[in-house]
């Protein structure tokens, strides 16, 4: 008895020793894990694998909170193996990343999932990498601008001693893509000078990363997507007397974090150039691009500030690796908004363009009928608000296969608007089964035809003063 209560007295003594008190002892004993707790079964009583199975038939916004569950759920929110099985169980969900312009020189992501009406704040772009001295001498020739749709006022303004938009704003002029689950970022000017350098953001472990540079520094270039790599095309980059056209591309392979080389943009339609001087001025741009059909369709035109001129464009086929000219009904019809620059998305295997009407609250929707060479309304109207101040007033996206209108509502808030058709029967065929349509905002006040598109808000959020730059689709 008396050697138990020396050796309990020994044990307290060190306790008090070291400065831990018993009860804090007992505390601590009750808080430490024990070793079936560090690498306890995601759900108890049933198998990882079953658990597995359960985690990837929830919501991706339930991951939110799910994940702070232990850090096994977090590790396990977080794996890849999660979202290859959800791609097995087609169990995946797509969800709009929007990209905004907040103030003068920031740049902003955010995340909507389209079902639950829910936003997210994406984590901020790095800072550029300073890959290469930027150039200086050409900060002026931000006319460039207007390749996105800035106004000539915008431009001459900036001419006129307005401070260089280039200097003020990372990644103005940057190209978006999406591929492979990620967010990429690509190019745009630091301080007037063309980079090199692409950002990929992981959705899964929501972080950006640096990836291979591109080969060639662009600004305003255009991104598209065949057999899961992402394609580059024109753009302008830095010259020695300015900005100069790009019609070069590469391509980028996600799987081996690879550049290569893809023949350049050529310019089929030089013949209609009456003298060798125009030819010399007037320079081909890209001013759109989009994945049809398996290849890639890039309308052109010809550029010379101010001046644009649509000219067709290009196609490329990556089974032979090589241009053709574009059909001339489909080149010269496309739809062109501010300054040129074509918008596009393929929703259910047909090709939409917006065409902006002369009023600034309106414009319509195209499809592009491929038997007939042409381009035909299939919207005859699309609620876009007054957007005299506003330098990208809308944006086109497909996802859970119907067409969206992203803009801003009356009240000035980002509206996500998702065109269906209505009929007597109650269900939504695809838009190319119509001609033409006259657009009602809400089903109150569809007519009583057999077939009427009706506009319904997906989501809806104030940004405050922000505009519209880009928007990519994800599904994982």
């Amino acid at each position: 008895m008396g050697a138990y209560f020396s050796v309990a007295s020994t044990k307290s003594d060190k306790r008090e020793r070291d400065g831990v008190s018993p009860n804090e002892t007992c505390k601590r004993q009750r808080m430490s894990p024990t070793v079936d707790e560090e690498s306890p079964r995601l759900i108890p009583s049933l198998p990882d694998e079953l658990s597995l199975q359960i985690i990837a038939r929830l919501p991706r916004i339930c991951y939110l909170n799910v994940r702070m569950v232990s850090k096994k759920w977090k590790s396990t929110i977080m794996s890849l193996e999660l979202y290859k099985l959800r791609k097995e169980l087609g169990t995946t969900e797509e969800w709009l990343y929007l990209l905004i312009k907040v103030g003068e020189n920031n740049l902003v992501w955010h995340a909507l999932d389209p079902r639950s009406n829910i936003w997210q704040r994406v984590p901020n772009m790095p800072n550029f990498a300073d890959e290469e001295e930027p150039k200086k001498g050409s900060s002026r020739l931000w006319m460039w601008n207007m390749v996105e749709g800035i106004r000539i006022a915008e431009v001459i303004r900036g001419f006129l001693g307005r401070k260089d938009a280039f200097d003020e704003m990372p990644y103005c002029g940057c190209a978006i893509g999406a591929v492979d689950g990620c967010l990429y970022v690509l190019g745009g000017f630091s301080k007037a000078s063309t980079m090199r350098c692409v950002w990929r953001f992981d959705p899964i472990q929501s972080t950006w990363s640096k990836v291979t540079p591109m080969s060639t520094g662009r600004a305003y270039s255009k991104t598209g997507i065949l057999n899961n790599k992402l394609y580059v095309v024109g753009g302008v980059s830095q010259g020695h007397a300015g900005l100069v056209p790009l019609q070069s591309a590469e391509v980028f392979d996600p799987s081996t974090d690879t550049w290569s080389h893809v023949p350049s943009m050529p310019f089929s339609r030089a013949q209609v150039l009456p003298s060798a001087f125009l030819a010399d001025m007037l320079k081909p741009i890209a001013t759109g691009l989009t994945s049809y059909m398996g290849r890639l369709c890039v309308p052109q035109s010809l550029y010379s500030w101010p001046f644009f001129v649509d000219v067709g464009g290009e196609i490329y086929d990556p089974d032979t690796n090589s241009w053709i000219e574009m059909p001339a009904g489909m080149g010269e019809g496309w739809p062109a908004r501010q300054a040129g620059t074509k918008l596009s998305v393929v929703v259910d295997g047909e090709l939409y363009a917006f065409d902006p009407s002369n009023a600034m609250d309106s414009g319509r929707i195209k499809v592009y009928d491929r038997g007939e060479d042409a381009w035909k309304v299939v919207i005859g109207k699309v609620p876009i608000y007054d957007s005299a101040d506003s330098e990208s007033p809308y944006l086109l996206a497909g996802f859970h296969g119907k067409l969206h209108v992203i803009t801003k509502d009356a009240n000035h808030d980002i509206a996500v608007l998702q065109a269906g058709l209505r009929n007597n029967l109650g269900f939504s065929p695809s838009l190319s089964t119509l001609s033409q349509s006259t657009l009602h905002e809400s089903p109150e006040l569809a007519s009583e035809s057999d077939a009427a598109v009706v506009w319904r808000v997906v989501a809806c959020r104030d940004f405050g003063q922000a505009e519209l730059v880009s928007c990519q689709v994800i599904d994982i």
